[in-house]
């Protein structure tokens, strides 16, 4: 696989629920990172005092963040929206030549700046809520 495009890298939203993702606003820079969380079952009887890992258990997790502008009031109004509600919606994160991600995931961060002389960014950070679905590209 050779160089992919950063703005072929998409984060979407099913809004209402219904099986249609739609763009998350105007987002310049995203990112998905996977994580599992390791279980350690090192015992005075382990080989050479190697740490050993439980093979299949722990914790996986997926943290989505990206940062950029609103493209209208209504998706901004919108993720707020399911900021202050605590609310658990599926979002997709497209990959580019890899695949897509989907999946349960809450806002757990909502960002807003703006300089003097530019438009107003935000960042947000969503946290996985539940099992997700890869299908390959």
């Amino acid at each position: 696989m050779g160089a992919q495009k950063g703005k072929d890298l998409l984060l979407k939203l099913d809004f209402d629920q219904n099986g249609v993702f739609e763009t998350v606003a105007g987002l310049r820079s995203r990112r998905l990172a996977f994580n599992a969380e390791a279980v350690d079952v090192t015992n005075a009887d382990s080989a050479g005092r190697w740490r050993e890992l439980l093979e299949g258990a722990g914790v996986r997790r997926a943290a989505l963040s990206g940062s950029g502008i609103f493209k209208d009031a209504g998706s901004d109004a919108s993720v707020r929206e399911l900021f202050f509600d605590g609310a658990i919606r599926t979002w997709q994160v497209v990959i580019p030549d890899f695949g897509t991600v989907s999946g349960p995931f809450q806002v757990s961060a909502l960002e807003y700046a703006g300089e003097h002389d530019g438009e107003v960014t935000f960042e947000i950070a969503l946290e996985s809520a539940g099992a997700l679905a890869f299908e390959a590209a």
